[in-house]
């Protein structure tokens, strides 16, 4: 831990009361006055010292609670103010010369420090600076924009068409279902809208910081494209108007066709251009077209109140009446769209727009205040506007009328059918022959015909169709201004840019108005249109799963201050408005789901390198949580095991063949754990340092893994140097071997010719964390460590490279030769199985060797076979070994008695008091007596290292049942010498494998 930097105790008596001082703190020239270390003498602290103005007027360096501490940006012109760190208050305190560091700016990239203080001020500034960028309320900025988006043509030239033929009851479900989608949706915009700061970006911004970038992305692209097409489809709406004016007045511009692509470009273009004048002048036209609709909607509603003329009563016109209300609250379904999801599909995309608010959530004084009021109060007028249409003109207009004067009682005298007949008109014939051109189920305006001035209908439905447009044209340069920023995808970080004091997107409204004039040319709109309203409804759907899965996954930073919104209601708004995609238009659904999941995976494969704290990230920590816990509850079984593994590997990088072995048959299948054992000393009590084995100090074993998941295999290199070190790391390696078989741990030691630590490579100087002679190379007894001059000779380096790269290449048609002595349980078969199953492993031949007696080698092969048949591991070639126990060569004999001769004790002729003390010394000693008592087991191996010799010279690996020494029985020594003498001189990798004794392979299905 770094220290305080101290200096002297000032003199002065009045200094040294108890009192905090802090004069190392602030370094001054001149010693400070006894009252400045006094904290008690407010007034002693002034205004103007830093340390004063951080906290409440005690003088530290410790700060208050403050909304920069918090924020991802400062005003313009003033530095960032963080709070110190941990280490500045607990640890050390940085200093340049005598005065006090200032603490560290954020480092935030300058494109991430925005929306922090300087918006805040924007919003409450009643000044506005010049360079100040344009900031919308919740009236002028959502619901006017939203309202105007949700009207449309629907409402002025098919809302009476409907009313006509589902009734007013049926029309009032309809838009009553259609506004409970949108509403449960204004609900989760609300929600998530007010859980965090809401930068530009609107619904993308919305849906990819709660679900993630895959989803967020993938509905942020179609939904830009579906708003720029969507100024295409109100444009051509609004050109078709003025096209039937012009053919009515008989003064076409060329023909039909060509006359709305003309119209339709000069009109999107003077779009255009409103929104480059930036979003004052956009604004101001909405407003602009608002104040048309409401005129258009008084017209209307006058219109109604007015005795009808002769010319409206032709038209089916007779004001209110009770007779024709009752009479049009029942259905009478007529023509292919005749039936109740029929009119709902055509009605729905008039209850849309609700988004419209949102996606300009950059240009807004206070997002989390002006969303949800703005939305949800447009959703309510809207849907009044709606109710109050629907009812009265379906109680004042009758459903048949032919439009002629002519068809009075009294210039008819024939039989007379309908309510017409008793306000003195008969269209009798024409309704019997389904030929009556007016009246409210034929003549799409009605309303016009109602009004009181029918030129200001038009002018309505100009301003819905020009309104929605605009609205289309900036949310989607808007959110595609976003999507570039976040450079998801490839070639579209171009679009991003901004211009101006609003950061106004103008190469995404370029790009927007080239896709809204493609398709106005095009000119044929009827099936590209489901299709965007099917994107609209994907968005819908993920930004209502969006709420409800933030909401489900418990995380603690889902804290929307809108509480008005339910999970549930959110879960159903999302189902409901996938059924709705298919009600609608089954194959656009299908084109819609399909093109998001192209983009989601698209994302998935790509992986950007964004974190977002999005609920995907929470929910994943809650399965994992919940699986884990759940684990806890299932008894272990023989089928279900997994080798899960602790590699005792150190830096991970220092040993990668390690690493890469064990990896390779615990990648996607189980857990691999990387530890690294420190030998350290402790304090205990203050009366100065003590060994840590003398501590109830936590094993790797005990802290590694959460419950079930938890390793139950030790894995470990082979300690290469062990006759060269100091004995008693030695002791220490061997007991951590048997402290693994202690808590019922397999363990595995794996050996490589020219070892496995290449940290003198990555490293040239003497790591002090690690043993000097660890490498394995040429450590003299004498304790010279490795030279720390750089330089590495070319042997090393090929050393390295086989060390690095030995588990990460193929392993050709090699042999893996599995030396299955000992039952274990079956881990010795188990891990090369696993093995096998890889890729750079497939083609070796596996072949087992089994100890065996001479003369019963056919019927010990056989039921070996028969074994392994029957754990179905297609291990088919075994070898019986009958000569194990037949004496090895003499000069092997003295070549592993030549390797102990340092570590005997040659007690033989010694008292049994000298022989404890010399043992109590040096425990790692060998007596005569535990020689003469482990003389079988160690010619055994001797002779088992012939036999690797002789069989398994080019094998790729070698697999060996670990020998067990007895705890406290077989010396650290003598054990060391087994494991060399085992695997010694071998050129293939070798790993040694005991299980703990317990099954790991069955035969039985249950």
């Amino acid at each position: 831990m770094a220290e305080l930097p101290v200096t002297e105790t000032p003199g002065d008596p009045a200094l040294c009361r108890g009192r905090f001082t802090i004069s190392t703190l602030l370094g001054a020239d001149e010693p400070p006055s006894a009252a400045a270390y006094d904290s008690s003498h407010a007034s002693h602290l002034t205004h103007g010292s830093t340390l004063y103005m951080r906290t409440f007027g005690y003088n530290t360096i410790d700060v208050v609670p403050a909304y920069e501490h918090y924020a991802n940006s400062a005003l313009p012109g003033e530095p960032r103010r963080v709070r110190p760190t941990l280490a500045d208050l607990h640890s050390f305190l940085k200093q340049e010369g005598s005065h006090l560091h200032v603490l560290a700016f954020d480092n935030r990239p300058s494109h991430e420090l925005v929306d922090g203080l300087a918006e805040d001020e924007a919003g409450t500034n009643s000044q506005k600076s010049p360079g100040e960028p344009v900031r919308f309320g919740w009236v002028k900025g959502v619901m006017i924009r939203c309202m105007l988006n949700i009207w449309g043509v629907i409402l002025y030239l098919r809302l009476p068409w409907i009313t006509a033929q589902a009734g007013i009851v049926l029309t009032w479900v309809i838009i009553l279902l259609s506004v409970l989608v949108t509403s449960i949706t204004g609900l989760s915009i609300s929600a998530i809208s007010t859980n965090g700061k809401v930068k530009s970006g609107g619904t993308y911004f919305l849906i990819s910081r709660s679900l993630g970038p895959e989803l967020g992305g993938s509905i942020g692209l179609i939904f830009a494209f579906a708003n720029a097409v969507g100024v295409a489809m109100h444009t051509v709406g609004f050109a078709e108007t003025v096209r039937d004016l012009l053919q009515e007045y008989g003064t076409p511009i060329v023909d039909p066709i060509n006359d709305i692509r003309i119209i339709g470009v000069v009109t999107v273009t003077v779009l255009l251009a409103i929104s480059l004048a930036g979003m004052e002048w956009e604004s101001k036209a909405q407003v602009l077209f608002f104040l048309v609709i409401m005129v258009s909607f008084a017209n209307y509603l006058v219109g109604t109140l007015i005795p009808p003329s002769d010319d409206k009563a032709s038209k089916g016109f007779f004001s209110y009446h009770g007779d024709i209300f009752v009479q049009n609250l029942v259905p009478n379904w007529r023509g292919v769209d005749g039936s109740f999801f029929g009119m709902f599909s055509i009605f729905f995309p008039s209850a849309t727009g609700i988004l419209a608010g949102a996606n300009i959530s950059g240009d807004l004084k206070d997002p989390a205040v002006a969303i949800p009021k703005g939305t949800l109060m447009a959703i309510f007028w809207t849907t009044v506007s709606y109710l109050a249409i629907s009812a009265t003109i379906g109680s004042c207009v009758v459903r048949d009328a032919s439009g002629s004067l002519n068809d009075t009682l009294a210039a008819s005298p024939g039989a007379c059918e309908g309510l017409a007949c008793g306000y003195g008109w008969n269209f009798t014939e024409c309704a019997q022959q389904h030929s009556c051109r007016y009246g409210l189920i034929n003549y799409y305006q009605t309303m016009s015909m109602v009004s009181a001035f029918a030129p200001l209908i038009t002018a309505g439905i100009f301003g819905a169709t020009l309104s929605s447009a605009l609205a289309c044209l900036v949310s989607a340069a808007k959110v595609f201004q976003c999507l570039c920023e976040d450079q998801l995808y490839p070639l579209i970080g171009f679009f991003g840019k901004g211009y101006g004091k609003n950061k106004e997107p103008v190469r995404g409204y370029l790009l927007a108005y080239a896709i809204a004039v493609a398709f106005i040319i095009i000119a044929e709109l009827n099936t590209i249109a489901p299709i965007i309203s099917n994107f609209f409804l994907c968005s819908y759907a993920l930004i209502n799963f969006s709420c409800f899965h933030a909401s489900i996954t418990n995380s603690p930073g889902w804290r929307p201050s809108f509480r008005y919104y339910s999970k549930w209601a959110a879960l159903f708004g999302a189902v409901v408005s996938v059924v709705i995609m298919f009600l609608l238009t089954w194959w656009a659904a299908l084109i819609a789901i399909g093109v998001v999941l192209f983009l989601l995976l698209y994302v998935i494969y790509k992986k950007p390198e964004v974190n977002w704290g999005s609920s995907v990230q929470a929910g994943s920590y809650n399965l994992a949580l919940s699986y884990s816990v759940g684990l806890n509850e299932v008894e272990d079984h023989i089928k279900n095991y997994r080798p899960q593994c602790l590699v005792l590997t150190g830096p991970p990088n220092f040993r990668p063949a390690l690493v890469d072995f064990v990896g390779t048959f615990t990648q996607n299948l189980s857990l691999m754990v990387c530890g690294h054992v420190l030998i350290v000393s402790v304090w205990r009590d203050g009366a100065g340092p003590e060994p840590s084995g003398l501590l109830p100090l936590p094993q790797p074993w005990q802290a590694a893994g959460l419950g079930r998941l938890k390793p139950n295999i030790l894995v470990v290199g082979f300690k290469k140097n062990w006759q060269s070190v100091h004995p008693a790391t030695v002791e220490d390696y061997i007991d951590i071997i048997h402290d693994a078989f202690d808590l019922n741990y397999g363990v595995c030691v794996l050996r490589m010719r020219d070892g496995l630590n290449i940290s003198e490579v990555l490293q040239p100087h003497v790591n002090p964390v690690f043993d000097p002679a660890e490498d394995g190379r040429a450590t003299s007894k004498s304790g010279a460590g490795p030279s720390a001059s750089g330089t590495v000779d070319a042997e090393a380096l090929v050393q390295e490279e086989q060390a690095r790269t030995i588990f990460q290449s193929g392993q050709g048609t090699k042999t893996v030769d599995i030396y299955w002595l000992f039952d274990d349980g079956g881990l010795t078969l188990l891990i090369p199985y696993l093995l096998r199953r890889k890729k750079r492993w497939s083609k070796c031949r596996v072949r087992v060797f089994v100890g065996g007696q001479i003369n019963r080698m056919d019927q010990e092969r056989k039921a070996i076979i028969s074994l392994l048949s029957k754990f179905r591991l297609g291990f088919h070639e075994v070898h019986v070994l009958p000569d194990i126990n037949q004496k090895p060569r003499a000069e092997h004999i003295k070549r592993f008695e030549d390797m102990l001769a340092p570590f005997r004790l040659n007690d033989g002729f010694k008292d049994e008091a000298t022989v404890a003390e010399m043992r109590r010394d040096c425990p790692w000693k060998i007596s005569d007596e535990e020689m003469n008592k482990n003389r079988v087991k160690s010619l055994r191996q001797v002779r088992l290292n012939e036999i690797l010799l002789d069989y398994s010279r080019d094998a790729a690996l070698v697999v060996i049942t670990l020998p067990i020494g007895r705890k406290g029985k077989c010396p650290s020594s003598l054990y060391m010498a087994w494991l060399e003498t085992l695997s010694q001189d071998l050129s293939p990798p070798v790993i040694l494998i005991r299980g703990n004794q317990e099954n790991v392979l069955t035969f039985y299905c249950q």
